[in-house]
């Protein structure tokens, strides 16, 4: 698949259809668990779903460094228009935009904790993790959740995000994690 831009860009390039809500699933994965009175039935319960909440980490932390790489990329596109951004228009809440960066952030300052006291297991967060949350935080911010951005150049891109070397090579991985699903692959790009 080739990327064309003939009828504008955009806003979400398929990362939607490869990650579910981060927020709702790990609520739901805790209320589960407070489900089961036993804890030996609890520490089975963690160690069967651990591996499910690394990957939905994996794969948002991916989606926020491929949002960034997304609109570095596209802004090099020059004033093209923006398609399927239904934020535009809206009004700005900086805590609600927030909401989803702040929680995975408090999140993960608390999962190794709850790692060792189910699996008994010492489980440290990559340091790219944090790079990439305030990375994307920062974003958010700047854009003001994107309200305003009607075309490739109401993009704003943070001073904290380091400039793209290869555009192409960007949206030659873009189009690849776009298929194959893992959009955990994007983060190296921007760390």
């Amino acid at each position: 698949m080739v990327m064309t831009f003939d009828g504008g860009v955009p806003f979400d390039p398929g990362f939607v259809q490869h990650i579910s809500a981060i927020l709702p699933n790990i609520e739901y994965t805790y209320s589960n668990l407070a489900k089961y009175k036993n804890f030996g039935q609890k520490k089975n319960q963690f160690k069967m779903i651990f591996p499910k909440l690394e990957e939905l980490i994996d794969n948002y932390i991916g989606f926020y460094a491929g949002c960034i790489l997304w609109a570095q990329a596209i802004k090099t596109l020059k004033e093209k228009p923006i398609t399927g951004n239904y934020c535009c228009g809206g009004e700005y809440n900086e805590d609600e935009t927030l909401q989803e960066v702040r929680f995975l952030r408090e999140y993960l300052t608390l999962l190794p904790k709850d790692v060792k006291y189910y699996i008994g297991k010492d489980y440290t967060i990559s340091p790219d993790f944090g790079k990439v949350l305030d990375l994307y935080e920062d974003f958010l911010k700047v854009n003001e959740g994107f309200i305003k951005v009607e075309k490739t150049d109401d993009i704003v891109i943070p001073d904290s995000v380091k400039p793209l070397k290869d555009t192409q090579k960007v949206f030659d991985k873009i189009e690849e994690v776009i298929e194959n699903g893992k959009l955990a692959e994007l983060t190296e790009l921007i760390i």
